[in-house]
């Protein structure tokens, strides 16, 4: 077989290229915390990064993964970050504060931050290993910080040559300072202009553009212009590799203009990375761009591990390249969750593709997305489809045990499942469960009909009435697996009736849902109640 490469592979050998085979690696990303903290934020900050750095670990390398926490940004108060607030209105005084400023809009936590990290927090260990999450606001009170910031202070003029370079339109003027002090009175930050900056004792003299204080205050609380802070964190973290989002990416943009910071000022090489797409977020097949945070556009983590495995998740983020946009659309999930099924079976040979490449790509993708180590065989698989049917059809009371029973009638399970049998199948019910509940669109939602339409009985025309009635004599007093019931239905639709199988079935879901489509036939008739199903046949072609 031609030797096929994971772009993840790829990053690995460029990454070590770059650094000459070093034995240390520091991952990092970063993000601000200026919203919902969505699972489009896992892609490249968690996943992608997270991966690099757990392959360095599997080749015998040192490495870590540190995420970047923004809190000393400041908030900008957009409208849907107004809207957390019982008064927007009022919410507007936090505007230019320090984002670990912003009070917490319900209460329940000491700021902003704390409120919309904590949950993504309390999940990052479903989907990655060993993140380490560290905010500047602390950062910047450590001494490799703040050398960082005397330095770039020091060296103001050369910073402000080569940032004017990237920012022709509005350039700095002479005398500038990259320095963005914190107001000790009205607590905003980036609101200023310096009178002088005192660097015995770390210092800075401001007039508060916004309140209109004059104060003094430390430069731990306040923070450098963005281009030489994301400098000042390579070099202060000693960051080797950190992917970045498609925004920095323009030839000549910011990205560019922090690695000749990073050359010319820190006198460092700048990590390598390269940029990745966003993560859309789709409702009921309407794209609705991009998920944002200020804009509190999709859904947390938490939310997403009640309806699919993160691996799912992992899958579908590695599976595709990194500047490919990737649409995630909730009521698809089921959907998702079958891709990532289907290459866990390629994974262990129990399906095999057409095309080599394809299959590689599935098989490698699926590797990289278990976060511990595969088991020699393959579990079985309950399909997400199947589950939600499942759990709409059998009795609530002791449903993995009925689900189990059905599941071996049926002949999709053997007789002996084993304990992990048991809990993906109890997993995957508890998530189609949830699922259907929020998500799921109304052609996944069954409701048998509690009896024959006196209308549709009497549209039924011969042939059907002839089709409904061998079928219900077949089902009588016999037990199927689902693939012999398929065969039957087949049969009986072409051979024997000649109605044609899609005519046929739809006339069977008429019959028991009202309606022309429904969930796989066969393993639908299976679940239902076996005197129930002959009662309805009976009173339709009677």
């Amino acid at each position: 077989m031609e030797k096929y490469w994971h772009w993840i592979d790829e990053t690995v050998e460029n990454i070590i290229e770059y650094w000459k085979d070093q034995d240390r690696y520091v991952c990092s990303c970063g993000m601000s915390v200026s919203g919902l903290q969505h699972i489009g934020r896992l892609r490249g900050e968690i996943i992608l990064t997270n991966t690099v750095k757990e392959e360095f670990l599997r080749m015998g390398k040192s490495a870590e993964h540190f995420l970047v926490l923004y809190t000393q940004d400041q908030w900008k108060g957009k409208g849907a970050q107004l809207e957390q607030f019982s008064s927007p209105e009022e919410a507007k005084q936090y505007r230019s504060r320090r984002l670990i400023d912003v009070p917490d809009p319900f209460g329940c936590h000491r700021n902003w931050v704390e409120h919309y990290w904590g949950p993504f927090r309390d999940s990052l260990d479903s989907f990655s290993i060993g993140v380490k999450p560290v905010f500047t606001t602390d950062l910047y009170k450590t001494d490799g910080m703040k050398g960082l910031v005397l330095k770039a202070i020091e060296r103001r003029e050369e910073l402000r040559q080569i940032i004017n370079r990237y920012r022709s339109r509005n350039p700095y003027p002479e005398g500038w300072i990259p320095f963005e002090p914190l107001c000790k009175e009205c607590l905003n930050i980036g609101q200023h202009e310096i009178l002088s900056v005192n660097l015995d004792n770390y210092t800075v003299e401001y007039v508060c553009n916004s309140c209109g204080t004059k104060g003094v205050s430390s430069m731990e609380d306040g923070k450098l212009n963005w281009r030489i802070e994301w400098s000042a964190l390579w070099m202060l973290l000693n960051v080797n590799f950190e992917p970045y989002g498609k925004d920095h990416a323009t030839p000549g943009g910011s990205r560019d203009s922090c690695a000749e910071i990073i050359e010319k000022i820190f006198e460092r090489k700048p990590p390598f990375g390269f940029p990745y797409e966003w993560v859309g977020w789709s409702v009921d097949g309407k794209d609705m761009g991009d998920m944002g945070s200020s804009d509190f556009l999709g859904v947390t983590p938490a939310e997403w591990l009640e309806i699919a495995e993160p691996e799912v998740l992992r899958y579908l983020y590695l599976k595709n390249k990194p500047m490919k946009r990737v649409v995630i659309d909730l009521a698809r999930v089921p959907e998702l969750v079958e891709n990532y099924d289907q290459a866990e079976k390629v994974y262990y040979y129990a399906e095999k593709l057409p095309q080599e490449k394809e299959e590689f790509e599935m098989r490698r993708s699926y590797e990289l997305s278990q976060l511990k180590s595969p088991p020699e065989t393959l579990s079985f698989q309950l399909r997400y489809a199947h589950a939600v049917t499942m759990v709409q059809i059998l009795p609530k009371e002791n449903l993995l045990e009925n689900a189990i029973t059905k599941l071996k009638t049926t002949g999709l399970l053997g007789d002996k499942p084993s304990g992990e049998d048991k809990i993906r199948i109890e997993k995957r019910l508890k998530e189609a469960e949830a699922w259907l509940e929020k998500y799921a669109p109304d052609r996944f939602k069954l409701k048998i009909l509690e009896e024959l339409p006196a209308t549709l009985k009497k549209q039924l025309k011969q042939d059907e009435k002839e089709a409904l009635r061998i079928l219900a004599e077949n089902m009588v007093n016999h037990e199927f697996t689902e693939n012999e019931l398929e065969n039957i239905l087949y049969r009986i639709a072409k051979d024997e009736v000649g109605l044609g199988s899609r005519k046929f079935f739809q006339l069977i879901y008429q019959v028991l849902l009202g309606q022309k489509q429904g969930p796989r036939l066969a393993s639908f008739l299976l679940l239902l109640d076996r005197n129930m199903l002959l009662k309805r046949l009976k009173e339709a072609y009677q």
